[in-house]
């Protein structure tokens, strides 16, 4: 089992924090395991086994508390022998009816540290966050990082992983979804991305908010897909589907864009006047939670690599805790704006620098930017690292596998 270090980190910090703790990402992404880790970090950390209570609701075994009233009690009853501070880990916790009441009053009853798990379309509920304003935290979950599919392919493949280019080529057809290397080959990865991103968009999506046009949803779905890397809007999918012989209003769309990013299928990043210190209200773009779904649904398409890199960069950037935009520098574009605390860093992405047109394309937006930020330009070009006019120019791999920024 992969250690998934970052995300432990976050959630040991906060274990004293009288919050519940929800583990938040797109299905199948590993908070299963995750949660499984947790439950180890504290036996390693001397938690004792008998004061930790880990209870996954997929399992039949659990058949018999899968209401709240059986649930709160079975927890209590356990909590009462332990006669200590208890750590309850809940998995799957949306199979559980009305489980957000158990964990309200195991909150409120119980020296504990609380930590869940389930399927994001059910877990964050109006009700839920009524009832636990302000007692909750959300920690993400991402699929995995390019330096965490290094770890995977260490150990499926001993000494490979040190070949970082064919490691990446690998992690760009594949994507970050942990199932894909319990998979005997790449077309069997790609059924498996499929199948996932079917049960997000039926199960996630479909199911929650009672949408009857299936292949719409679908369809909009295909259109972003297609359009990563680039601005769209309402409009513009509408104008799509219209060519598709399908009707569908701007608000619709919204409320479709919305249900999928609930889902933590897709994200959103608006745009943002640098000059202007603003966000803009039209023309965001939206990245995918994993890459792969977009290889498993459409194809690996090695002529709409820019895209897949800037998705690729994008959730690396909120992997390490950054809020992102896209920003708008007078006619020009600026791939990512990327703000944390008070650091910021201006981010290119591109597929080859492969000429002086390309270079002058990417480089002349971040030095028309005055202020003195970190700015860096991102490709497939594996020169040595090298600036120009205080903008690095930086293997793309190199970047992601940096330690800190």
């Amino acid at each position: 089992m992969i250690r998934r270090t970052l995300y432990l980190e976050r959630v040991l910090s906060w274990v004293d924090a009288p919050v519940v703790k929800v583990l938040r990402g797109v299905r199948r992404c590993g908070k299963s395991v995750l949660l499984e880790q947790v439950k180890q970090e504290l036996v390693e950390s001397g938690v004792p086994k008998s004061r930790i209570l880990l209870l996954n609701f997929e399992s039949m075994s659990n058949d018999h508390l899968t209401t709240h009233t059986a649930l709160y009690k079975h927890v209590m009853a356990w909590a009462g022998a332990v006669a200590s501070r208890v750590h309850v880990l809940l998995d799957e916790v949306q199979l559980v009816d009305s489980w957000e009441r158990a964990v309200n009053s195991l909150r409120v009853d119980l020296d504990c540290n609380i930590v869940i798990t389930g399927s994001n379309a059910w877990l964050l509920s109006t009700e839920l966050s009524t009832l636990l304003t302000g007692r909750y935290l959300e920690l993400d979950v991402y699929p995995l990082s390019f330096a965490e599919h290094l770890d995977f392919v260490q150990a499926d493949q001993p000494g490979t992983a040190n070949d970082t280019a064919a490691a990446f080529d690998q992690y760009l057809r594949a994507g970050g979804m942990p199932g894909v290397h319990a998979m005997p080959d790449a077309s069997a990865a790609l059924v498996y991305l499929r199948d996932v991103c079917d049960g997000i968009v039926l199960k996630d999506i479909v199911a929650r908010h009672k949408l009857r046009d299936v292949d719409l949803l679908q369809r909009l779905l295909t259109f972003l897909m297609d359009a990563l890397g680039q601005t769209v809007s309402a409009k513009s999918i509408s104008a799509f589907l219209k060519s598709q012989r399908r009707s569908l209003g701007a608000e619709t769309v919204y409320n479709y864009l919305h249900a999928a990013t609930e889902a933590c299928l897709i994200y959103r990043a608006d745009r943002y006047d640098i000059k202007g210190k603003r966000n803009l209200e039209t023309l965001e773009k939206y990245f995918l939670a994993d890459h792969g779904f977009a290889h498993a649904c459409l194809g690996y398409r090695p002529d709409e690599m820019a895209g897949i890199l800037e998705n690729i960069v994008y959730l690396e950037l909120l992997r390490r805790g950054y809020s992102v935009r896209i920003g708008k520098q007078g006619v020009a574009e600026v791939d990512f704006v990327a703000d944390r605390q008070n650091t910021r860093l201006y981010v290119q992405v591109a597929y080859l620098l492969a000429d002086s047109t390309v270079v002058e394309r990417e480089f002349t937006p971040l030095s028309t930017i005055s202020d003195n930020h970190r700015k860096v330009v991102l490709s497939l070009d594996a020169p040595p690292a090298s600036s120009r006019d205080g903008i690095e120019r930086i293997y793309l791999p190199d970047f992601l596998l940096a330690r800190d920024w």
